[in-house]
């Protein structure tokens, strides 16, 4: 067990540089009230390129059959392995979907050679906390305990891999899982990843929060505003099930690939998460991309932080053994999903640490 880190040198980004990445910031709106129009944009921009494809959609039901969780499934065009990537979108818990990142998951298809599955779990507001986490729980248990639903027979083949507030998902599932005595993902993959719940410049405990929170693709308000419409009154925004770096106990995790960006807000909280799982005792690798942006996966394919966050992926997928994880003895019934009213209780944080400075050796040529 150990932290197996490719390490960057801080690349320089002058004044110059800022500025013209600043341009490729995302429009500054108030989310609690223009969401829906929003995914509306991201839907058609997508469909643009997207045009002639043709997905594979399915669906799961819910354990309760209230609903359907659509799964759409993306072949590459060369497979190269065997593993499923059980894929949860970004889009802060409130915006994003299977349609709008149709274009991610097809270069993501492509670029590992592996098939993508790509679970559209239910949105905030119209659906808070813990609706989504219990969409994204419901199909990754499905999977890993019957494997021949994705037509696959070793559950080690999944592995679990969200972006942004998709990775927040992928970390809190792999920890439900374990909590509630489930088969769990023998490797997950966090790219930038959401697992603090502190955003506030003034009093958060990382610094990427004030350097990277005003000028680029992800601000300081818009990170709370999609946690206010998420939680919503309906948790504490501290419970390790929004949180995860909150949680006391991060044993027994899948072997783990972070993948964060230098210049975005959430890059010291993803790896201090990473930093948290390997002191516990877990496998992991923790990848900054040097001059990248958040958000940077669902760029063209030809894009370096692409390319370079692929190289890494690939890397971790080729390289890092598959996390053997004992099944939990603690019963289902006895680790619910907090939904009900924030009691106000702060759990002890693991190793919130700043991250910075962090990885810090230069992107393989």
């Amino acid at each position: 067990m150990g932290t197996d880190r490719v390490r960057f040198r801080r690349s320089p980004v002058g004044p110059l540089a800022r500025a013209a990445m600043s341009l490729f910031s995302a429009p500054r709106i108030d989310m609690r009230e223009d969401y829906h129009k929003f995914r509306r944009f991201q839907r058609a921009l997508a469909a643009l390129s997207t045009q002639g494809y043709r997905p594979l959609d399915r669906e799961i039901m819910a354990e309760d059959g209230s609903h359907p969780i659509p799964v759409r499934i993306f072949e590459p065009a060369n497979r190269r392995r065997d593993d499923i990537l059980l894929f949860f979108h970004g889009g802060g818990w409130v915006i994003g979907d299977i349609e709008s990142y149709t274009p991610a998951c097809i270069t993501m298809a492509d670029l590992t050679g592996a098939v993508v599955a790509s679970v559209d779990y239910r949105l905030a507001p119209e659906h808070p906390f813990p609706a989504g986490l219990e969409d994204c729980y419901r199909v990754a248990h499905l999977l890993l305990d019957d494997p021949g639903l994705a037509e696959i027979a070793d559950a080690d083949r999944i592995v679990l891999i969200g972006d942004s507030a998709g990775a927040n998902l992928a970390a809190v599932v792999s920890l439900l899982l374990r909590d509630r005595g489930q088969r769990g993902a023998g490797r997950q993959i966090l790219l930038y990843p959401v697992t603090h719940w502190d955003h506030d410049p003034q009093t958060s405990p990382f610094a990427s929060v004030r350097e990277h929170g005003t000028d680029y693709r992800l601000t300081n308000t818009e990170v709370q505003e999609y946690l206010e419409l998420y939680t919503h009154d309906r948790v504490d925004p501290k419970d390790p099930m929004v949180a995860p770096l909150m949680a006391t106990d991060l044993t027994r995790q899948p072997s783990t690939l972070v993948v964060t960006a230098e210049l975005d807000l959430l890059r010291d909280e993803g790896e201090a998460y990473g930093r948290a799982l390997e002191d516990a005792g877990n496998t992991v690798r923790i990848q900054r991309v040097s001059s990248a942006l958040h958000g940077f996966i669902t760029l063209p394919r030809f894009a370096r932080p692409v390319r370079d966050g692929y190289r890494a992926i690939n890397d971790f997928l080729d390289t890092v053994p598959i996390s053997s994880v004992p099944i939990s003895s603690v019963p289902i019934s006895s680790v619910p999903i907090n939904s009900g009213p924030a009691d106000g209780t702060d759990p002890a944080p693991a190793s919130p640490e700043p991250a910075d400075p962090g990885p810090q050796s230069q992107q393989p040529e």
